[in-house]
C-alpha cells in the first residue's frame, strides 16, 4: 500500500487512531505535569500509547504499510501486555493507563482497534496484490 489513504473504512481508521492519539498525548501530558511521582510507570506507559497512536496516524494516512503493520503489532502487544498486567499486579499500574485492563477506561477500543488495523491493512494488501478495487 503506498497511496494515502482518501476514503473508506480506512479514512476511518485514521480518524479513530488521530483522535486517540490526541486523547492519549493530553493525558500523558497533564499526567507527567502534574503527577508524575504518584504513578510514573503508569503516566510513562500513557506517553508511550501516545507516541504509538501518532506514529499510527501518520503511517496510516502517508500509506506506509509496514511501519502501520509494526506499530499495530506493537500497539496489540502493549494492550495485552499492560492489560494483563494491570490485572495480575494492579499495585504496580495505582492509575490507569490507556491500555490498563486492556483499554476498559476507553470501552475497549485500544484493545478492537489494532485488530481492526491488521485486519484492513491485511485486506488492503491483498486487494493491491490482487488489482482489485477497495
Amino acid at each position: 500500500m503506498s497511496a494515502q489513504v482518501t476514503s473508506g473504512p480506512g479514512r476511518v481508521l485514521v480518524a479513530v487512531y488521530g483522535v486517540f492519539a490526541l486523547a492519549a498525548t493530553a493525558r500523558a501530558a497533564v499526567q507527567i505535569a502534574t503527577r508524575f511521582g504518584e504513578a510514573p510507570l503508569a503516566y510513562l506507559l500513557s506517553a508511550f500509547a501516545a507516541v504509538v497512536y501518532i506514529l499510527l496516524t501518520v503511517a496510516l494516512a502517508r500509506g506506509e504499510r509496514r511501519l502501520a503493520l509494526a506499530a499495530c503489532v506493537v500497539e496489540l502487544s502493549g494492550v495485552l501486555i499492560v492489560g494483563t498486567l494491570s490485572l495480575v499486579d494492579s499495585a504496580a499500574f495505582p492509575h490507569a493507563t490507556v491500555w490498563s485492563g486492556y483499554g476498559a477506561g476507553y470501552l475497549f477500543v485500544p484493545l478492537v482497534l489494532p485488530i481492526l488495523g491488521l485486519f484492513w491493512l491485511r485486506r488492503r494488501a491483498v486487494v493491491t496484490r490482487t488489482g482489485e478495487s477497495d
